[in-house]
């Protein structure tokens, strides 16, 4: 296709082509029906007239027997049938000719003497035979005058369609652009829309195929915003969390050369290093649970999930005495629709948590037969307050405590993007004080 050629055009070009294309088969159809009916009326006619007037051929044929010369035929007076201007010959059964009309052409009747239709090039000769005496009469009609009527039919029916042509693609045409004014509308609606401009496209009264590309362009401009807001936030969490540690870890470096590398600042460096590193993760983290790009959709075993969570903490000293795991004793396993390893990434944050904040106290893993995931600590816990503003980034509840922070921010969004419910209280229902947080997924 061209690449000036409009989509009107071609839709105009497509339908008078089509159109006329239908159209010419109609007429064609007609013609050949015309022509038959053309055929069937001459014919008919032909065998009227022949049989209307052999008894007065006969008749004048033997009126004038005496004057019949040997070998030559008679030749009718003119006009021998006033009503009818017919070309016709009278024989006999040896086929001599009798009676002849004085304006027939020579080799007219060149056909065998048999009753019925027979062609020549430019007759078409019909032969009947007289009932009771051996002679027959030949009538001969021109196939010009046939073809004449033919043509003027089919010139009637052609002229028609090629005046209305051009009259039809002009009307398809202001059509066609009438009716794809919402397809410019529409493309110039994408047209505007650019990084800094994701809105969704708002056209109302689009036909149902337009409406359905108009729908999918808002899918994909809803996912190219999703991505463009977790490309900023990981710039922006990067920038928020690794700024302190980074400061921190040089600081610690250069104190520790300017002392000739003291074992205390090389100490303090690393430590700066390791939350260094380990906020980097979290970012990843969060990073990939905001994308949802990658969240598989399967059947997760809960209570393979929790020993798993759990078996990596009991490798830490910090945790093999202080984080139990309760699970149903019945059978079989709660089961729930998720990504194994994102569930594990919100759980790990969630213990993480527990035994960060809860201070020496115990904390317990519980997995419940109705597809929950329970994390509990029975620390200081926090207020009502700070309990609403947990699941928010970069918030310090006070000068020495970041509360829950950024570990919750991750599991609240791997939560959301599950299609489950996250739901915070402190202190746990039944104790006096500490934090429990909960996952509420759908069973498989």
């Amino acid at each position: 296709m061209r690449p000036s050629e409009t989509l009107a055009g071609r839709l105009t070009r497509t339908l008078v082509l089509w159109i006329g294309g239908v159209w010419l088969l109609c007429v064609l159809a007609v013609v050949w029906y015309v022509d038959r009916e053309i055929n069937f009326n001459f014919d008919n006619e032909l065998v009227e007239v022949s049989h209307r007037m052999f008894d007065i051929a006969v008749d004048e044929v033997d009126r004038r027997q005496s004057e019949l010369p040997a070998g030559r035929p008679l030749i009718a007076p003119t006009p021998l049938f006033n009503d009818a201007a017919v070309i016709y010959q009278v024989v006999d059964g040896n086929e001599r000719v009798l009676l002849r009309s004085a304006e027939t052409p020579p080799n007219t009747f060149d056909v065998p003497v048999s009753p019925g239709f027979a062609n020549l090039e430019a007759w078409r000769i019909y032969t009947v035979r007289h009932p009771s005496r051996p002679l027959f009469l030949q009538v001969a009609d021109p196939l010009s005058e046939r073809r004449n009527t033919l043509n003027r039919t089919l010139f009637g029916l052609l002229l028609p369609l090629v005046a209305v042509l051009p009259l039809l693609a002009f009307l398809l045409r202001r059509i066609a652009r009438g009716e794809l004014h919402v397809l410019r509308e529409l493309a110039s609606e994408i047209g505007r829309r650019s990084g800094t401009d994701l809105r969704p496209i708002q056209l109302p009264g689009l036909p149902r195929e337009l409406a359905l590309v108009g729908d999918h362009v808002n899918r994909l401009l809803e996912r190219l915003a999703q991505s463009l807001d977790v490309e900023r936030a990981l710039a922006a969490n990067a920038a928020h969390e690794l700024r302190t540690p980074l400061a921190a870890a040089r600081l610690r470096l250069q104190t520790a050369l300017d002392h000739d590398l003291r074992r205390s600042d090389v100490e303090a460096a690393l430590t700066a290093l390791q939350t260094l590193s380990h906020r980097a993760e979290k970012l990843l983290q969060l990073s990939r649970a905001e994308s949802g790009a990658s969240l598989a959709r399967t059947r997760v075993d809960l209570v393979q999930l929790a020993a798993t969570v759990a078996e990596e903490f009991w490798q830490e000293a910090r945790a093999i005495d202080r984080l139990d795991l309760k699970v149903p004793e019945t059978e079989p396993a709660p089961v729930a629709m998720g990504d194994f390893d994102a569930l594990a990434i919100a759980l790990r944050n969630l213990v993480e948590n527990g035994l960060r904040y809860a201070r020496d106290s115990r904390v317990e893993l519980e997995v419940t037969a109705d597809c929950r995931l329970v994390v509990r600590d029975f620390g200081p816990g926090v207020t009502e307050a700070e309990l609403r503003t947990l699941q928010l980034r970069h918030v310090r509840h006070t000068d020495g405590r970041t509360g829950y922070g950024l570990g919750l921010s991750i599991v609240s969004t791997i939560v959301t993007k599950h299609g489950a419910r996250l739901e915070l209280a402190s202190p746990p229902p039944g104790a006096p004080s500490g934090f429990e947080a909960r996952i509420v997924l759908r069973p498989a």
